[in-house]
């Protein structure tokens, strides 16, 4: 039988592994899309744009940053809080180096967020692309890790 303090452990819990659900697939469709991108060497004029491509991948990169840090982050610190555990030392390793990737996301924004800044840096797209996949390939790791970390951990407690 659950007790009336535990309730809210196991509600919190759910809530918080359905936002990181709905989070991990938006890195699948951030993936798709920077393959998408990446794999395009050449393409015909039948084909769409890489200028659209390349913006498509801006916008849910920007959206999936921005969910980590303001949301996903922080929901899973206060779930820490909240099963008393110690996780700053996890927080402070981690979050700097997430950080980097981060910066290099909105770098690749401000350079390829229009058409015509795409257009315009086309030929640094590639190598852009490049050191944008590697630092979020890092990035995707460390996320694991602070889910693992700072969540799943949790698992065996509300189940």
């Amino acid at each position: 039988m659950l007790t009336e303090a535990k309730i809210p452990s196991d509600l919190h819990w759910v809530n918080i592994d359905k936002m990181i659900s709905r989070w991990l697939k938006e890195r699948q469709e951030l993936i798709v899309l920077y393959c998408k991108v990446d794999g395009l060497k050449q393409f015909s004029q039948q084909d769409t744009p890489i200028s659209v491509r390349v913006q498509a991948l801006c916008d849910v990169l920007i959206d999936y940053v921005s969910a980590g840090h303001f949301e996903v982050y922080q929901l899973l610190m206060k779930e820490a809080e909240h099963f008393q555990d110690d996780y700053q030392k996890t927080i402070d390793r981690i979050l700097p180096l997430i950080q980097h990737s981060t910066e290099l996301a909105l770098d690749f924004n401000d350079q390829y967020c229009s058409a015509e800044l795409c257009e315009k840096n086309m030929e640094k797209l590639a190598r852009d692309l490049n050191q944008l996949g590697e630092k979020m390939v890092e990035r995707f790791d460390l996320e694991d890790q602070l889910i693992d970390n700072l969540h799943n951990c949790h698992r065996d407690m509300v189940a």
